[in-house]
């Protein structure tokens, strides 16, 4: 069949990944070829203290994202599109929506970027013997209870964004396992809760005074390929304000944005890794089963993937926004210059010229904290940029200390697995915006870990792309065996991309850098304390 004819008879699968900045669709074929797309831009909140979105704002960020894809579609191929092959949805991992028993939301919703959690993180970290970081599910509906906030007694359900969605969309109750690894640990040989430690906090929750129990609240876990429902007319009228989009579509299991990544980047096997650079950034390398880590890690996540195979994730909560920022005020002068230059060329230029620093930026060091930072356990943010009378100070040395910067905090979980605990990696992928320009992000991650990095066409596409083939693997993929095979036999099986290895000078000077970088912490603690307006 030819595209049209796909979308009208429905062997298409659809995927909305609801990102930090940024809602996405992406329609595709079986086989992973990208047929349209949409997407609608939308930003956080910071409302008395609570990094945030609201859920009506979320409700019109879908109908928005998914108009602009249809229309798309009745564009490229006069057709308007009525049911899907099979549709996903994936969001941020982590984070706090929790609903009453008639689904009426009790607390703002609590993103990844809140790190407010430190106390009850400390308590279930010593009470399970696994590292629980600050933005997961199950942190801060212990800090609730520890906070004495008066809804936990109301709670009937808690989930992550794209549980929340998922659930509204279907009736469902479930998870995908890889965003369920970001609520509460996963036992990857039973692809659930770890049981033992489901009855550990059962019995603190009721010390505290309260009857909730976690299974009860938290939605059913389900791996890959596993039916999760179906859309409902309700759902439908939710995502398709037009009223054309049928009911009874099947739906995959919603995912969080790791999962998706992993996905995207054929990620999903032993030894193979990633990372996603965008408003957080995170690296992760999935492990072999017979291999565990010698002792719990404070900077390292435990997750999974969509097919539940262990995973070691170094996750930072900032990425991308100051040196965004900065981009934005070399625009600003460029308006002022009279010069005309759109931000995709700024960005090109300005990475580019970034290869001519030196290796060590110069002596320049940057801090894009707009956030705290569970990697470095600072609790608040103070973006940053520091020199001294010696440094270099040049724009190809400021703009590479700010790229360095965007994966400063991934680089020290790195360190962790690589060269601490002997993790085995034989090929890191990259994805996300930082990687549109060509090579430039991918020599320096190279040199951050000092292995081979290869970024592959599709690699701009994102978690809209990923959910997108996890949801074709439901309905068309499961015939090649498991998740891996569907994408190494079907999707990724004509896509090339250049590996580029590490240059042992760059490696060296990065290396450098991430000295510098772990000694300015201090600074960075001192501009918290002394910035307080």
């Amino acid at each position: 069949m030819n595209a049209k004819d796909l979308i009208i008879n429905g062997k298409t699968a659809l995927g909305i990944e609801l990102g930090s900045t940024r809602i996405k669709g992406v329609l595709i074929d079986f086989e992973g070829n990208v047929l349209a797309s949409g997407w609608h831009e939308w930003q956080n909140s910071f409302v008395d203290g609570v990094w945030t979105y609201s859920l009506d704002d979320v409700w019109k960020g879908l109908k928005s994202c998914y108009s602009a894809l249809r229309k798309e579609v009745e564009t490229k191929y006069g057709v308007t599109p009525k049911t899907f092959g099979a549709i996903g949805i994936s969001a941020m991992m982590h984070g706090y929506i929790a609903l009453d028993k008639n689904d009426k939301q009790l607390a703002p919703f609590q993103t990844w970027r809140n790190t407010n959690t430190e106390k009850a993180t400390d308590i279930l970290t010593e009470l399970f013997q696994f590292n629980i970081p600050l933005r997961w599910s199950v942190a801060h509906l212990y800090q609730r209870i520890l906070d004495g906030e008066e809804h936990v007694k109301n709670v009937a359900s808690v989930f992550t964004l794209a549980a929340y969605v998922h659930y509204k969309l279907t009736g469902k109750k479930v998870i995908g396992i890889g965003d369920a690894s970001g609520m509460f640990p996963i036992d990857s040989e039973v692809l659930d809760y770890d049981e033992g430690m489901v009855k550990k906090f059962d019995d603190l929750v009721k010390k505290s005074g309260h009857e909730l129990k976690l299974r009860e609240v938290f939605p059913k876990v389900l791996v890959a390929g596993d039916d999760a429902g179906k859309l409902t007319a309700e759902g439908a009228k939710l995502l398709d304000e037009t009223g054309n989009l049928e009911a009874g579509i099947p739906m995959c299991p919603p995912e969080g944005d790791a999962g998706t990544g992993m996905t995207a980047t054929n990620s999903v096997a032993p030894r193979t890794g990633n990372l996603s650079a965008g408003t957080s950034t995170f690296a992760m390398i999935v492990l072999e089963k017979a291999k565990k880590l010698s002792k719990i890690y404070r900077e390292i996540d435990m997750v999974t993937t969509p097919s539940g195979f262990p995973c070691a994730m170094s996750h930072a909560n900032n990425g991308t926004t100051d040196l965004n920022a900065w981009v934005g005020i070399f625009g600003e002068f460029c308006k002022l210059m009279g010069v005309e230059a759109d931000a995709g060329k700024l960005f090109n230029v300005l990475y580019t010229h970034s290869l001519t620093g030196d290796k060590d930026c110069g002596g320049l060091m940057s801090f894009g904290y707009y956030s705290g930072e569970n990697i470095t356990l600072i609790n608040e943010g103070r973006p940053i940029f520091l020199r001294t009378p010696e440094s270099k100070f040049n724009l190809a040395n400021f703009m590479r200390s700010h790229l360095y910067a965007s994966i400063g905090a991934v680089k020290l979980g790195m360190d962790i697995l690589l060269k601490d605990e002997g993790v085995k990696l034989d090929m890191l992928m990259g994805h996300g915006g930082l990687f549109k320009t060509p090579l430039v992000m991918q020599k320096f991650l190279a040199a951050a870990t000092n292995s081979p990095v290869k970024v592959l066409a599709t690699a701009s596409e994102g978690g809209a792309w990923g959910i997108a083939l996890l949801a074709a693997y439901l309905v068309d993929g499961k015939k090649f065996g498991q998740l891996e095979d569907y994408l190494n036999e079907c999707v990724f099986k004509n896509l090339t991309g250049e590996a580029v290895e590490p240059d042992p000078e760059e490696v060296k000077g990065f290396d450098i850098f991430t000295e510098r970088y772990s000694k300015c912490l201090e600074v960075e603690k001192s501009a918290i304390n002394s910035m307080d307006w």
